[in-house]
């Protein structure tokens, strides 16, 4: 019987579908996910044909010690925790489902958008706390909302940001024409342009060497005073210290992440302190709807690939 390690904690956690579709295939399933642990996980994985993973990394030294390893499904989209050169040396495919969870990232971007401009959190928490205290925020009408990237779930982003007339800017130098669904409404942009003219300026980018630190102090110091960051795409992307210095100078209105560069956050980290920065625990693609879409593709591709088949969403 060939095995499936699950270490994604939150693969068919909202229903039974996809953990049926890998047992009514005759595989034999762990469950890893709840109780994770790094030292557990290099000892077991070397016993599996198959990985679905979540967002812990797998390192190169243990990837080569699995012998019967077929396939890696990434429980999601970004693909920063594993080596992709390694499983490919190796000839271990790789898939991803890099569009099912757009909705449900996108949602939380704008929620975030929309919670830090009107200070949601944080007048949330002054009632809780007894205070029954006024904020004055800042519309999103008519504001202009610059985009890192534009893919999938930026896409979704600029839908959402018309119906609140915002003028959307997009950055990414692998699309060289706005599809015609946007063209009323999104231009393309220069990096710099994006920077230094959003009210808003939303991350939908991969963590890569040449998005490492792409907001620091230097890109930061262009954005418009009083603007607003907004990163649900990696948390290397933004210097957290130069981040928590802009925001506390005034520079920044504030910011609201869904990624940190540590996960979970150090409680130490000075950007709590802040009531104007909103921090969730990396929750965009956790939706119901998102959640079991994901979990489903990730188990019929590992049996396609164990029983001989072309898996879909292939990176590798």
């Amino acid at each position: 019987m060939k095995k499936v390690l699950v270490t994604s904690r939150s693969f068919g956690k909202v229903s039974d579908e996809p953990l049926n579709i890998l047992k009514e295939a005759g595989l034999e399933v762990t469950l890893m996910g709840a109780d994770f642990d790094e030292e557990k996980f290099k000892a077991a994985v070397v016993e599996y044909d198959a990985l679905i993973i979540g967002a812990h990394k797998f390192y190169p030294e243990d990837m080569a010690k699995c012998e019967k390893l077929q396939i890696i499904c990434k429980h999601g989209a970004g693909l920063d925790n594993i080596y992709l050169d390694e499983a490919k040396a190796q000839g271990v495919r790789v898939t991803n489902v890099p569009a099912m969870n757009a909705n449900a990232v996108a949602d939380l971007a704008v929620a975030h958008m929309l919670n830090v401009c009107r200070g949601v959190s944080l007048c949330s928490a002054n009632v809780k706390s007894g205070q029954w205290k006024t904020y004055i925020g800042k519309d999103m009408y008519h504001k202009t909302l610059g985009l890192i990237g534009f893919g999938n779930i930026a896409k979704n982003v600029a839908r959402r940001a018309h119906g609140f007339s915002m003028d959307v800017i997009a950055y990414d130098p692998y699309v060289k024409e706005i599809p015609e669904e946007f063209k009323e409404y999104v231009r393309l942009g220069t990096l710099d342009e994006v920077i230094e003219n959003g009210d808003f300026v939303s991350i939908h980018v991969p963590l890569t060497e040449e998005t490492r630190d792409m907001f620091n102090k230097e890109s930061m110091g262009r954005m418009k005073e009083g603007a607003y960051l907004i990163n649900t795409g990696r948390g290397g992307i933004v210097n957290e210290a130069d981040l928590y210095e802009a925001v506390k100078s005034g520079h920044l209105g504030g910011a609201a992440l869904d990624v940190t560069a540590s996960e979970p956050i150090e409680a130490d980290n000075p950007l709590l302190t802040l009531d104007n920065v909103v921090i969730t625990p990396h929750i965009g693609m956790y939706s119901f709807e998102a959640i079991n879409a994901v979990s489903v593709v990730c188990a019929k591709n590992v049996v396609k690939q164990l029983a001989g088949e072309t898996p879909d969403f292939i990176v590798v």
